[in-house]
């Protein structure tokens, strides 16, 4: 009998799990050469399979080292009891000495991009370089953003609660690519929201957090900011994140959410 051909580049479940920190941490290896360490956002569902399947394996074939792994609080790796950012620096610091990374490049998705700079400002030099893409919780509100919009997204994405029927609706409203978009994709993105995870989500919201825009002027390392054409907020809040920087590159995706 003829199966159908699995959507996954990698396989959920298939990588490794280390105590990083004293957490049990799950996370995805693959290829050689200079460190890439990637670390995903916190919107429901956040996870090394959701956030980067598309990426590890291409990334990993062009000679890099690629390292993605699941936040503490996140995905298959353990909770704690302490949901700030702080805490999400820590452990993830604690994983880049937990695999021997002496130098890497920081790959930040969405508030995972907020993590990499708190890195680099707290003076983590074993960060060269940033890529940081699409964080709203990074960058400034540019002003053809109103408030009420910027709300309005929040709210929506705060009433999230899991089903599969959730899962494939909130996904519609987040990728461009709606092939992407298969049961597969659907199942997991509800596995990885439901649960523990999902009471992780909401705690983590009710943690108020100071905005770090005006101090990322400090980072004096090569910095490539990444934003999608047909984000929520718009590509402006990438220039608005981009003014911020001194000496950073960016580059704006059509057809990307």
């Amino acid at each position: 009998m003829q199966t159908a051909k699995s959507s996954w580049l990698i396989k959920p479940g298939s990588g490794q799990y280390a105590d990083v920190d004293g957490i049990r941490t799950y996370f995805v290896k693959r290829g050689s050469g200079p460190a890439i360490v990637l670390l995903h956002g916190q919107a429901p569902g956040a996870s090394v399979h959701i956030m980067w399947d598309r990426q590890i394996e291409p990334v990993a074939q062009s000679g890099f080292t690629v390292y993605a792994f699941d936040g503490v609080g996140f995905g298959r790796s353990e909770h704690s009891d302490d949901y700030t950012r702080e805490r999400r620096v820590r452990h993830a610091r604690a994983f880049l000495t937990a695999m021997g990374i002496e130098r890497c490049t920081l790959w930040g998705q969405s508030d995972g991009s907020n993590l990499s700079c708190r890195m680099v400002l707290d003076g983590d030099r074993r960060v060269d370089r940033l890529i940081l893409q699409a964080s709203g919780s990074l960058s400034p509100r540019p002003p053809t953003l109103s408030e009420e919009a910027q709300r309005a997204h929040a709210e929506e994405r705060a009433g999230y609660t899991p089903s599969l029927e959730n899962a494939r609706a909130y996904l519609q409203g987040s990728l461009v690519n709606k092939a992407a978009i298969t049961d597969e994709f659907v199942e997991e993105f509800y596995a990885m929201s439901s649960g523990k995870n999902q009471e992780a989500f909401l705690a983590r919201q009710a943690i108020p957090t100071a905005p770090i825009y005006d101090e990322l002027y400090k980072i004096d390392i090569p910095k490539l900011i990444f934003w999608g054409k047909n984000d929520s907020s718009g590509p402006e809040r990438g220039v608005a994140l981009f003014q911020k920087f001194r000496g950073a590159e960016l580059h704006i995706f059509d057809n990307c959410g």
